[in-house]
């Protein structure tokens, strides 16, 4: 197959770059429909992948890479189409549920870079098939580094090359099988501008003086360990809030791993199973048999009704367990440190302290025009802050940060102001009580409301599925690192009586 560049006379001139991002923002999209040379043959055959292994080898230049997952229809985060693109080979479309082992595309191109966007939501799944770039581009991440507001893939193909990609098929299933024509046809288009768009965002880079920044967070991204299970990830449902006494607690944790069971024995996202809203109510209702679960308006269904048992059975184990079982009220602490909204009140010269860190980055953030959290990962600085090193000097902080995970070139920009900020004033001179409680809760301050991975990628504190992942639509520029407005890929349509959720349990939002 022979890779067919896009029209020259639709794509703007790599010597043009500033006026084409301008012109390109004003004007309206060219709808990209079809794909340059068609849409391509789902390969699902050994031979059929050696051969194209072959065809990838021979190619030339980078290599884009998607991946599409089932997150809101089935429990697991694996692979269930990989898109790949190089030029000289053109478009491949690989089946991953019948051809689980995919090393022989990594041993063809494992040594060239590869191109993906949010590179941290789809790593993990092609490393299941074998798949692990030494070098890499995140087209998302260079666009926060570069300051755009909007950094989804339609938005950023849009902007910096001007055409205009379907999304209608983002949240599909993709573990059906067959694979309709219009979903691959989207799936194709995913990868087709990818190289193009890695190439006039590195000359952007470039240009802004950000091209160091930008290779020493792909190298981190790349490198990067495979994440750590979260620890108690029940007390992620929705509205445990509500859960006011340790018993409770334990009925939450309880159901939660009644329904992980079942979503992972049947793969079926967990919301599907049962949402955790259900959940919640049945905790503080707290029905003494199943009947009177299923009196309860969201067990009413069919589908409820027959695993009443199920859930009636979490419930009494709850309730029988010691109070010496019974889950803490605080949680695990992540990173070891008390909630931001306690930091006042466990230590106000540390909640000063994190205020004055929040400000001194943001300041720099602002000036080169990026995301406070892509300039130093919220958890780090919360670790500088509430621990600060000794002496608070430069290089102790240096050390600091270097030994948090922070990169060269975010040590270089924030050591010093990090430094200044962590030295305490004269006693009577520091921020009120009420002050450093406003700063130390307001977790959109520097985007510390949310865990990042290299590179800023938001994680699920940011409001993403179980990969952290990031979809369509999203944003950057102050997004706290929730990304604020950076959307998730919404789930497909209810199942049964249950809505759908990642496999987490969470409702994905819309």
């Amino acid at each position: 197959m022979t890779s067919t560049v896009p029209d020259s006379t639709h794509l703007v001139s790599e010597g043009a770059a500033a006026e084409a991002a301008a012109e390109a923002s004003a004007a309206v999209p060219i709808p990209l429909l079809e794909p340059a040379d068609g849409v391509p043959p789902v390969l699902d055959d050994p031979r059929q992948l050696a051969q194209a292994a072959e065809r990838l080898a021979a190619g030339t230049g980078p290599v884009a890479f998607d991946a599409e997952r089932a997150s809101g229809y089935r429990y697991s985060q694996r692979a269930y189409l990989v898109q790949i693109r190089r030029r000289g080979t053109g478009t491949l479309l690989i089946d991953p549920v019948a051809l689980p082992d995919l090393t022989v595309v990594q041993e063809a191109v494992g040594g060239t870079e590869w191109v993906l966007h949010a590179a941290s939501q789809d790593l993990p799944c092609l490393a299941e098939l074998g798949l692990r770039p030494t070098r890499l581009f995140d087209t998302e991440l260079a666009g926060r580094l570069l300051g755009y507001e909007r950094v989804g893939l339609g938005a950023m193909v849009e902007r910096v090359l001007g055409y205009g990609l379907e999304k209608g098929h983002s949240a599909a299933d993709w573990s059906t099988r067959p694979l309709p024509e219009p979903w691959l046809r989207y799936a194709a288009l995913d990868v087709e501008l990818l190289v193009e768009l890695r190439d006039r965002l590195e000359t952007e880079l470039i240009e802004q003086g950000k091209i160091d920044f930008a290779a020493q967070e792909f190298a981190a991204i790349a490198a990067a360990p495979p994440r750590e299970p979260r620890a108690e990830p029940w007390r992620r449902t929705s509205g445990i809030h509500r859960a006011r006494t340790r018993r409770q607690l334990a009925a939450v944790r309880s159901m939660w791993q009644a329904r992980d069971k079942v979503a992972r024995a049947r793969d079926i996202a967990p919301g599907r199973i049962l949402p955790d809203n259900a959940i919640m109510d049945a905790v503080l209702k707290a029905p003494e048999d199943a009947a009177a679960l299923t009196r309860l308006p969201i067990f009413s269904g069919p589908k409820l009704r027959r695993s009443a048992t199920t859930w009636m059975d979490a419930l009494r184990a709850a309730a029988e367990l010691p109070d010496s079982q019974l889950p803490s009220s605080a949680g695990p602490g992540g990173d070891g440190l008390p909630p931001q909204n306690r930091w006042a009140e466990r230590d106000p010269v540390a909640a000063a302290r994190l205020a004055r860190v929040r400000s001194a980055l943001n300041a720099i953030a602002t000036s080169l025009g990026m995301p406070v959290e892509n300039l130093l990962e919220p958890a780090v600085a919360r670790r500088v802050t509430w621990t600060p090193p000794t002496p608070r000097d430069t290089a102790s902080v240096t050390a600091a940060l270097i030994a948090g995970g922070a990169r060269p070139w975010q040590v270089e920009l924030t050591a010093a102001a990090v430094a200044t900020a962590l030295v305490d004033p004269p006693a009577g001179t520091a921020t009120s009580p009420k002050a450093a409680r406003n700063n130390a809760s307001n977790p959109t301050a520097d985007g510390a409301g949310g865990g990042t991975t290299p590179g800023g990628g938001t994680t699920e504190d940011g409001g993403t599925t179980e990969d952290g992942g990031t979809t369509e639509g999203g944003q950057a520029g102050g997004t706290a690192p929730r990304r604020a407005t950076r959307a998730r890929r919404p789930a497909g349509p209810p199942a049964g009586d249950a809505e759908p959720a990642a496999a987490d349990g969470q409702p994905p939002a819309s």
